[in-house]
């Protein structure tokens, strides 16, 4: 070969090879590859099981939740929150000024701030610095619930907790006042779970007293369906249809505004003691029971059992699941009685700290 092919043929080959070699992903990527984290840790865990497996991202995740930035932040119960950006796993605590071992809720407000639902207050995180909402700011109960803190459309921050619904007035925080207030159109309920539908009402569930609607004017208690007062670990969602979802007691139902549709383990749901309730963008519906967590097709027309797909422990599930999460990517994340999980499609399989993430 002249030496001018010879040399062409090396260019070529050497530009092929760097086209392909791996990067690294963004995080919610579909690529199986993932770099194995740093794990960033200076403190001890608190109120974890003596036989904890040091290895897991947190014995139990109360809590998933994904920023603008892409990053996970995941709330445990006993190591505080824990913040996945690819390249690092960073466990926050004590000496970053989050004094919490119970995270409940995360979500994140239109000025990019993170907020933190614990059994102290609610903390704000603005990327330097976390303060801490307590009492002396209005927050008269602090033991938030899960997924007890909503950002609604306009911005304004709601906190459900075991004592009522509060708001959050950034004005008065500003002038230093208590800027936490009991919303009074509510009762002091022990709320199991706030959210805003697609019209902007805001939905709160009670594990007591049923379920509130409220439009911006009025509240609508919502309580005639047997059993729904039952909703105690924050199952509601709404439908891409609009119609609202709740788990009950004994299962879940679906309302659409006039009626309720109940579905129980006879229609096809794994478990009992019905819990958590997700609805993915696929509407594809996961419900959390003891001993069982049911992915639901409500799309398929019933009766027929392949619209239910029950998941035991035997399917790679541990039982007891705290949370849900679909992040922007599709995927759908777990926290459950031992670590963090992921779904495959298939099944489920156990995301420690080194991956496989």
């Amino acid at each position: 070969m002249p030496l001018y092919q010879l040399l062409l043929f090396s260019f070529l080959t050497l530009v092929t090879s760097c086209r392909g070699q791996v990067k690294t992903d963004a995080p919610g990527s579909t690529s199986n590859y993932k770099p194995v984290p740093d794990v960033i840790r200076n403190f001890k865990a608190k109120g974890v099981a003596p036989d904890f497996d040091t290895t897991l991202v947190s014995q139990y995740i109360r809590s998933i939740f994904q920023d603008s930035k892409g990053n996970m932040w995941f709330g445990t119960l006993g190591e505080g929150v824990v913040r996945y950006d690819v390249k690092t796993l960073t466990y926050f605590s004590d000496s970053d000024g989050f004094y919490s071992t119970s995270v409940y809720a995360i979500n994140e407000d239109h000025n990019g701030n993170l907020w933190f639902g614990t059994d102290q207050g609610v903390y704000k995180y603005d990327g330097k610095a976390f303060r801490n909402y307590s009492k002396n700011e209005g927050l008269l109960h602090v033991d938030i619930t899960r997924k007890g803190i909503l950002v609604d459309k306009s911005g304004a921050i709601w906190v459900g907790t075991h004592g009522g619904v509060y708001r959050y007035d950034p004005f008065v925080d500003i002038q230093g006042g208590a800027c936490f207030s009991l919303f009074k159109q509510l009762p002091p309920i022990n709320v199991a779970g706030i959210m805003e539908d697609k019209t902007g009402n805001i939905w709160v569930a009670s594990s007591d007293n049923g379920v509130y609607q409220y439009d911006g004017k009025t509240t609508t208690h919502i309580a005639e369906k047997e059993l729904l007062g039952e909703n105690y670990a924050g199952g509601l969602g709404q439908d891409k249809a609009g119609n609202m979802w709740f788990t009950m007691k004994n299962g879940i139902c679906k309302y659409d505004g006039k009626t309720f549709t109940e579905y129980t383990p006879k229609d096809g749901l794994g478990g009992t003691e019905f819990w958590g309730l997700y609805i993915e963008e696929s509407g594809i519906i996961w419900i959390t029971a003891r001993g069982c967590t049911t992915r639901f097709d409500p799309s398929i027309t019933l009766p027929n059992p392949e619209a239910f797909k029950k998941f035991t422990p035997a399917e790679g599930l541990n039982c007891c699941v705290q949370s849900m999460y679909q992040d922007r990517s599709g995927n759908m994340w777990w926290g459950a009685g031992s670590g963090l999980y992921r779904f495959d499609g298939v099944q489920f399989y156990q995301v420690k700290q080194h991956g496989p993430w």
